[in-house]
C-alpha cells in the first residue's frame, strides 16, 4: 500500500484557478502576464496528448511550464478496469511527470481498456466490495509506478447500475483511506449525475471529506438533444452553469480554497472568454482566504 500523502500533496500551494490548455491557445497562454489578475493562473493537460518523443507540442509545453505551474489529468489509466494498469502507459506518464514536475496528478474512477482495446469514453462501474478491492490495487500500483499520489475524480452517471454496495462519497473516501490518494471533486459531474439519477447534489457536496480534496473541476454541460433536460450530458462544450457555480461556492466555503480548473474540451471559445470564467472561479477561491486573513 502506498503511504498516505502529506498535507502538501493533497492541499496544493497553488490554491488558485486554472484552465485546460488547448493547442489553439498556446501563444496566448504563454503571453499571459505573470502579474495582475492572472498571476495565479495554471494550466492542466491530458498527458495522453503529450506522450511523444518530441515535436511542437512538447516544445510549447516546455515553454509554458517555464512560466506557469502544470497539472496532469489522465484519461487512459483505466483504474477501474478488470486488467492491471498498462505498464507502458504508466512509463510514458512517469516520463512526463519527471519532465514537467506537475503540482497535481489526477485520474478518473472509470474504465476504458480491455483486451488491449481502448474505448473512447470513461465507462461506469458498480460500487461493489469486489470493485473497491480492484480499484485500490490499481491505484496503489499506479502511484508506485508514477512516484506520486494521485487525485481520483468522481465520474458522471447517466444510467442506474445494479451491484452498488456503497454510496458514492463513501466509496471514494474508502479508496482514499486505503491507498493514500486524494480526491478530485468534479462539481459539474456531481450536478449532472444528481439531475440524471435523482439525488441531492448539495448533500453530496456537503458529505465529501474536505481533508481529502486536492482539486476541484468546474465545467459546462448540455441537455441531451433528444431527451432534453431529462438527461444532462457532461459535454464540456458550454460555459459553466449557474447551478455548478453555486455548488462550487458551497464546497469552497466549507472546505476552504482548492486549486480549481475550468474545463472546456469542445466548442472552444476565444481565450479571453475562458479567462473570464477563470477569474470568476478565482473570486470564489479568494473569499475564504480573505476571511481567514
Amino acid at each position: 500500500m502506498t503511504p498516505p500523502p502529506t498535507a502538501g500533496q493533497i492541499k496544493s500551494g497553488h490554491t488558485s484557478a486554472g484552465l485546460g490548455l488547448k493547442p489553439q491557445h498556446y501563444a496566448q497562454a504563454l503571453a499571459c502576464p505573470a502579474v495582475g489578475p492572472q498571476s495565479g493562473l495554471w494550466f492542466e493537460v491530458h498527458p495522453e496528448n503529450y506522450m511523444v518523443e518530441g515535436g511542437p507540442r512538447l516544445a510549447w509545453l516546455d515553454a509554458i511550464r517555464a512560466e506557469r505551474p502544470l497539472s496532469l489529468h489522465g484519461v487512459g489509466l483505466s483504474l477501474a478496469g478488470d486488467e492491471r494498469p498498462d505498464r507502458e502507459h504508466l512509463a510514458r506518464f512517469r516520463a512526463l511527470i519527471d519532465r514537467y514536475q506537475p503540482f497535481l496528478v489526477s485520474e478518473h474512477l472509470a474504465w476504458s481498456r480491455r483486451g488491449g482495446v481502448y474505448h473512447p469514453d470513461l465507462l461506469p462501474i458498480p460500487r461493489s466490495d469486489a470493485m473497491l478491492d480492484l480499484v485500490c490495487d490499481h491505484v496503489d500500483e499506479a502511484q508506485e509506478a508514477l512516484g506520486r499520489s494521485l487525485l481520483i475524480e468522481n465520474p458522471t452517471a447517466y444510467l442506474a447500475l445494479n451491484g452498488h454496495d456503497w454510496d458514492e462519497v463513501d466509496f471514494l473516501t474508502e479508496i482514499a483511506r486505503r491507498t493514500g490518494c486524494g480526491l478530485l471533486v468534479d462539481v459539474n459531474n456531481v450536478h449532472v449525475s444528481a439531475a440524471n439519477m435523482g439525488f441531492d447534489a448539495a448533500a453530496w457536496i456537503d458529505a465529501v471529506p474536505g481533508d481529502r480534496v486536492g482539486e476541484i473541476h468546474v465545467a459546462g454541460h448540455r441537455p441531451d438533444p433528444i431527451l432534453g433536460q431529462a438527461l444532462l450530458i457532461d459535454s464540456h462544450d458550454a460555459p459553466v452553469s449557474e447551478a455548478v457555480w453555486a455548488l462550487h461556492r458551497r464546497l469552497v466555503e466549507r472546505i476552504g480554497a482548492r486549486p480549481t480548473l475550468v474545463e472546456r474540451d469542445g466548442d472552444i471559445p476565444e481565450f479571453a472568454e475562458l479567462l473570464a470564467e477563470q477569474a470568476r472561479a478565482e473570486l470564489v477561491l479568494r473569499s475564504p482566504m480573505e476571511q481567514a486573513a
